[in-house]
C-alpha cells in the first residue's frame, strides 16, 4: 500500500498523458502517472515500420524536435524512441505496468486504487486527469472461430504472411494498408469489405491508388457485400446475398477497429454520450462533469466512428487543463487544420 499524495494524478502515457506531465511540472504541480501497460502502449502494437499518417511537427510533444534520419514521417518504431528519449529528457516519473483499479471522489480530491504485480497500492491527488487514449481495444466480429490462433485483431508482421493465403477484413486505412504490405510481402491476400467498395474518402490518397489498381487486376482478390459468418482452420464462411460461400485462408487478420475503453470514466460518473461513449466536458477548460477531473487526448472522442481527432489537434487540450489549474486564462482555440493528416 502506498500513502503517496500528488496536487495532480494522470491516467494514461501516451503522446498527450506524457506531454501533460511534462507542462504540469513545469508550471510547479506535482504528479503521479499511472499506465497500465508500458508508455506508448496503443501504439507498440503498430505493425514493423508502420509510418504515422501526420507530420512529424504535428505529433511532437513538449516543444521537444521529431527528427527521422531520411526527414520522412516518424515510423512506429522512431516514435516510440521519440517518446522514451522525452520520458528520460524530463525524468519523468511514469509508474508503468500498474493499471488503475478504482477512483473514488473524495472531500478535496479523488482517492485512486490500482493494481501493480506486487499488489494493490492506494493514492490521493487533488486533481485527476484521463488521457486514456481512444483505441484500447480491437472490435469483435463474435463468430464463431474468432479466437482461433490464426486469426488476429492486430496486423503484426507482414513476413508471417510470405506466400500463405491471408484474409483481411476491414474497409479503412489499417486493413488497406495491411493488404498493400502483404501483398509487396509476398503473400496471397483477400480483401473483404462489408460494403459495396471502398469509400476513397476515408482512406488515405497515397493509399487508395494502389489498392485499387490491386484490386482492379485481381492480384488481390476482393470480396466486397460479404461478412464473415465463421472461421475454421484453413477456410472462413463469407455470406452474400443470402448465400454462404466458403474460402481458403491460412492466416486471418480482422482490421474492423478499435474501442475506446471508458471504463475509468463511468467508474467516476463522468457522463457518456450516445454509443460512441463521448464523455461530457467544458471544452474551454476540458473539465468533465464531475468537478476536478479532467480528460485529454483522443480518449475525448469515445470511440470513434469517423476519427477527427487525432493528437495533432489534441495539443490544446494540455494548455487548457494546465490553465484551469494554475487559474491561467484558458488559450483560444487555434486555427483548425485546412486537411488533417491522420
Amino acid at each position: 500500500m502506498s500513502n503517496a499524495h500528488a496536487d495532480v494524478g494522470i491516467v494514461g502515457a501516451g503522446p498527450i498523458g506524457l506531454e501533460l506531465h511534462i507542462a504540469l511540472k513545469r508550471a510547479g504541480l506535482s504528479v503521479l502517472h499511472f499506465e497500465s501497460r508500458q508508455i506508448g502502449h496503443t501504439i507498440s502494437w503498430f505493425a514493423p515500420q508502420t509510418r504515422f499518417f501526420s507530420s512529424n511537427e504535428r505529433i511532437a510533444i513538449a516543444g521537444v524536435p521529431l527528427q527521422t534520419a531520411d526527414q520522412s514521417k516518424a515510423s512506429r518504431e522512431e516514435y516510440l524512441n521519440y517518446l522514451r528519449c522525452v520520458v528520460e529528457q524530463f525524468d519523468l516519473a511514469v509508474r508503468t505496468f500498474e493499471p488503475v483499479t478504482g477512483i473514488e471522489r473524495t472531500s478535496d480530491g479523488f482517492q485512486i486504487a490500482t493494481s501493480p504485480a506486487t499488489g494493490r497500492a492506494s493514492y490521493t491527488v487533488n486533481k485527476l486527469i484521463l488521457a486514456t487514449g481512444g483505441t484500447e481495444r480491437s472490435r469483435r466480429l463474435n463468430v464463431p472461430g474468432e479466437e482461433l490462433p490464426h486469426v488476429s485483431h492486430y496486423f503484426q508482421d507482414p513476413h508471417t504472411y510470405f506466400r500463405r493465403k491471408l484474409l483481411i477484413v476491414g474497409g479503412k486505412n489499417s486493413a488497406v494498408e495491411a493488404a498493400i504490405r502483404c501483398y509487396r510481402a509476398g503473400s496471397y491476400v483477400a480483401f473483404c469489405h462489408r460494403r459495396e467498395k471502398i469509400d476513397a474518402e476515408r482512406i488515405k490518397y497515397w493509399l487508395m491508388p494502389e489498392i485499387a489498381t490491386l484490386l482492379d487486376s485481381g492480384k488481390i482478390a476482393g470480396y466486397f457485400n460479404s461478412e464473415v459468418i465463421e472461421i475454421k482452420p484453413g477456410q472462413v464462411a463469407l455470406k452474400r446475398d443470402g448465400k454462404t460461400d466458403w474460402i481458403a485462408a491460412d492466416f486471418v487478420l480482422l482490421l474492423i477497429g478499435y474501442e475506446a475503453d471508458m471504463s475509468l470514466c463511468k467508474l467516476a460518473g463522468v457522463e457518456l454520450k450516445g454509443e460512441s461513449q463521448i464523455p461530457a466536458f467544458n471544452p474551454h477548460t476540458m473539465e468533465t462533469n464531475v468537478p476536478g477531473l479532467f480528460i485529454a487526448g483522443t480518449a475525448t472522442g469515445g470511440t470513434q466512428r469517423r476519427f477527427t481527432v487525432f493528437i495533432e489537434n489534441c495539443h490544446i487540450h494540455t494548455e487548457r487543463i494546465v490553465a484551469a489549474l494554475t487559474g491561467k486564462i484558458a488559450p483560444s482555440s487555434p486555427a483548425p487544420f485546412q486537411k488533417p493528416e491522420s
